[in-house]
């Protein structure tokens, strides 16, 4: 193509070696506490999006190692319950999957009363747009992949912590919906977004991280939708693409199909969000594919030590800002990337958590079985 800029390009650094297998030692629990403390230092405090990430992650985290109730989550949600917070975008919902998770393991009142909240700003909202197919938009006239995750984890955790499987179908529907705006019907892979009803072909990593997430978590939450054959198809045929494109080292680049504008422009959080939705998806998506459990882990596995490589006191490196729908390739290759982001604190611990949950999965279906005595 005429006109390709690969000034930024050119001056990205070298990828580091992943981490061996080894370094996960006992799940990774010196990695995930010095992440812990960084996600502290920077400060969990505005009820929006990247604060959403870490809360939910660091909830997941903890459940893995069968702990409960981090007391970064309880602290968080009692200072906003308190004095519930201004809702005005599809990015305040984020917050309030892990506020569910919390209602639903205590039956906390205030995390009552932030879900009920975001519920109601969700349904009746004049901000809360929709596409002609019934997506939420993340701004009027703009489909976002990342909204199946912000909204969609809300949705399908509501419905659990709540007891109305309506909202566990909307969560489906929405990913659905999201899938027929932004999907390509050839590799599988997510768009980032659309503009006024056209989809702008930038196969942007972290929005294919959002997505997978999302998905994965249906597959394991929602398991008996009528509709989640669908998803199961769309989310196997995705993550089979990112699995061949992914390089030996495991952190794709910023636009995971290798634009020569964006190419050696690496992205940790996306790696590292991939990296869990991989493998949580692993297992259940054997029938989808052939050798799909080896396939899906061994590169979530490379994904997982890829992006771990780059925390450094604490922190995931090499993050992209907050980063709006770019019209070109050339977009992505400028967003700043030298910042402690949340969102790269919450995808790394996501990662670490999907580590160690399927790890103890594999582990106990692989032992063997005591014997029964009458």
């Amino acid at each position: 193509m005429a006109g390709e800029d690969t000034s930024s390009a050119d001056l990205a650094p070298p990828p580091l070696p992943p981490l061996a297998k080894a370094s996960a030692g006992t799940g990774f629990a010196e990695l995930e506490g010095d992440l812990l403390r960084g996600t502290l230092a920077m400060g969990v405090d505005r009820w929006f999006w990247g604060e959403g990430v870490c809360l939910l992650a660091t909830w997941r985290a903890a459940e893995a190692r069968g702990a409960t109730h981090p007391q970064l989550v309880l602290d968080y949600m009692g200072r906003h319950a308190s004095r519930l917070p201004v809702l005005e975008h599809v990015n305040n919902m984020a917050p309030a999957a892990t506020a569910a998770e919390l209602l639903r393991a205590s039956g906390d009142l205030g995390a009552r009363r932030l879900v009920e909240a975001c519920l109601a700003w969700y349904q009746d909202a004049p901000e809360a747009t929709r596409a002609s197919n019934g997506a939420l938009e993340h701004w009027p006239g703009g489909v976002w992949a990342d909204t199946v995750y912000m909204a969609g984890e809300f949705l399908l955790r509501a419905g659990r912590a709540l007891e109305r499987p309506e909202l566990t179908r909307e969560a489906v529907q929405q990913w659905l919906a999201h899938a027929e705006q932004l999907q390509d019907t050839d590799t599988g892979l997510f768009a980032h977004g659309t503009n006024q009803g056209t989809r702008i072909d930038c196969f942007w990593g972290r929005a294919n991280a959002w997505i997978a997430l999302a998905g994965a978590d249906l597959l394991h939450l929602a398991g008996d939708d009528p509709a989640i054959g669908e998803v199961r198809e769309r989310l196997a045929v995705q993550l089979r693409t990112l699995a061949a494109l992914q390089p030996d080292h495991g952190v794709w680049d910023v636009l995971v199909d290798g634009p020569i504008e964006t190419r050696g422009i690496l992205e940790t959080s996306a790696a590292a969000g991939i990296g869990a939705a991989l493998l949580r998806s692993s297992a259940l998506l054997e029938q989808q594919l052939p050798a799909a459990d080896r396939l899906l882990r061994r590169a979530g596995e490379r994904a997982v030590l890829g992006s771990l490589a780059y925390v450094d006191d604490g922190r995931l490196t090499r993050v992209s800002a907050g980063t709006v729908l770019q019209l070109i390739p050339f977009g992505y290759s400028v967003i700043r990337d030298d910042r402690v982001q949340p969102w790269g604190q919450g995808l790394a611990l996501e990662a670490i958590a999907a580590w160690n949950e399927t790890t103890a999965a594999a582990s106990s279906s692989s032992a063997p079985k005591s014997e029964e005595h009458s």
